[in-house]
């Protein structure tokens, strides 16, 4: 089995607990996933199964949507009803005009603290972990991007929220930060994460499918999780020596996709001395390898980093 599951992660179960389910339907394949869900969120989790599971950190590098609500007056240690509630009574009420300023202000690079409560690793471990052992957590200011951050609903004290951002982005944080642009304080309801890149929450599959039906047909190729990369296009020959660690010479090709349309640029090429990051694609679209540019004896070509030479049917 090589590719991906697009699974409909239920609130109330941590992204491993997800993982273990799969990976007790595929054994001996291995399931790895591609950018964790808290237990209160749900939405989209994208499991890599067999070798695909380590294109798992290219499927992290897509853009994400959300779905998120929030309530004003209210604040919590962990941004969610994870932990206590204070309330704030006396909090300003914004206005939606004041609130969409504020959204516009946390567009693009946005520097961000996430909770303590988040998933992000400090020394080694988890800051939840950390912190729910009883561990001080000093969590350091990242900056992310966000590239959209629209308003859907507002009556106040909820308000509901699209986001779309990139990897390493705490939709709570942003939520929290957006009640503090206008001097209130906020805490996230609920959370839906709808999109990762190409997988869409439409086309996702419930936890039940995942533990009664046969999986291979429910499989998204491989190549899916790594269609933002530059696409090296190789014949049969070509796959033959880079599945055997050899070098191989040609043009990638790469049309940039579009955050928030899905769309894609104009195509531009790069050529092994760039030093880039392709995906090897054979004719009949197999994920062949992720290869890099690199000039050895003054002779610049495609290297394999990740090989994937086992041959089942091509999923499409």
């Amino acid at each position: 089995m090589f590719g991906f599951i697009n699974c409909l992660k239920p609130s109330g179960m941590t992204s491993r607990d997800v993982v273990n389910v799969a990976s007790r339907r595929v054994r001996p394949h291995k399931v790895g996933h591609s950018g964790t869900l808290d237990p209160l969120a749900e939405g989209v989790l994208v499991l890599g199964v067999g070798r695909a599971s380590r294109l798992t950190s290219f499927v992290q590098d897509y853009p994400k949507q959300y779905l998120a609500s929030f309530r004003f007056g209210a604040e919590s240690e962990s941004g969610d009803l994870e932990q206590p509630l204070r309330l704030y009574p006396d909090d300003p009420r914004p206005t939606l005009e004041t609130l969409v300023a504020a959204a516009t202000a946390l567009t693009g690079e946005v520097k961000q603290v996430p909770s303590a409560y988040s998933a992000i690793w400090i020394d080694g471990k988890r800051a939840c972990d950390r912190i729910r052992n009883g561990e001080q957590v000093d969590v350091p200011s990242r900056t992310v991007q966000v590239h959209a951050f629209k308003i859907l609903r507002y009556d106040y004290p909820q308000i509901d929220v699209e986001i779309t951002c990139g990897s390493g982005t705490y939709v709570r944080s942003l939520g929290v930060d957006l009640a503090a642009v206008v001097g209130a304080h906020a805490v996230m309801t609920h959370l839906v994460r709808t999109r990762v890149g190409p997988f869409r929450i439409a086309d996702a599959i419930t936890l039940d499918q995942v533990k009664n039906e046969e999986l291979e047909p429910l499989l998204h190729p491989a190549r899916l999780g790594v269609e933002h990369l530059p696409q090296l296009p190789v014949d049969f020959d070509e796959a033959t020596r880079l599945i055997n660690g050899l070098n191989v010479f040609g043009v990638a090709e790469y049309a940039p996709i579009d955050p928030l349309s899905g769309e894609r640029g104009p195509t531009a090429t790069y050529n092994p001395t760039d030093e880039k990051v392709a995906a090897a694609i054979r004719s009949d679209g197999r994920l062949i390898a992720i290869v890099r540019g690199k000039t050895k004896d003054y002779d610049p070509s495609w290297y394999p980093e990740r090989v994937f030479p086992l041959q089942p049917r091509v999923l499409s």
